[in-house]
């Protein structure tokens, strides 16, 4: 009986304690998500591009969507693929792709996960070097979605300091 209540003592322990360390990486609240989403606003007003705005977590699920003013209609289906394509491979969306090309060493990866998107604008989010969730951004030129995401992902950074 002594050893049973002993395994059972344990094995609350370390349910919270594994609970407390996965609420610790649940980084991505809705605050936080909305002060992206301004964030991402601001700068594609700045530049004078609609765009189209994801937000995943660490797994690539989907925490965020926006579609601002005239945002192509083609980013509806890329932007979240850029933010779950970061998120899993935790790489820039731009990177895979390099990665993926004929001959390298991710070739074809697409062809085994129709979520992987390949078009540059998607950028993982760390904290603590310990990857968080991803942003995808799309509707302005490849120069001007990453210029947003970097932008989004400094943002990101300082709020999580």
């Amino acid at each position: 009986m002594k050893r049973l209540l002993t395994v059972g003592l344990l094995a609350i322990f370390a349910t919270t304690f594994c609970m407390a360390q996965m609420n610790k990486k649940e980084i991505l609240s809705d605050e936080l998500c909305d002060k992206l989403c301004v964030a991402a606003r601001e700068k594609s007003n700045e530049l004078g591009v609609d765009i189209s705005f994801a937000i995943a977590d660490r797994h690539g699920l989907p925490r965020v969507y926006r579609r601002y003013g005239d945002a192509l209609v083609l980013s509806i289906t890329l932007v979240p693929g850029k933010a779950y394509t970061a998120a899993v491979t935790q790489c820039k969306t731009k990177d895979v792709a390099q990665a993926a090309a004929e001959g390298a060493p991710l070739m074809g990866i697409q062809t085994n996960d129709p979520r992987i998107t390949l078009v540059a604008g998607g950028y993982p989010l760390f904290a603590d070097r310990t990857i968080v969730g991803a942003i995808g951004i799309g509707g302005g030129t490849e120069a001007q979605d990453c210029e947003i995401a970097e932008h989004i992902v400094k943002v990101f950074e300082e709020l999580v300091k």
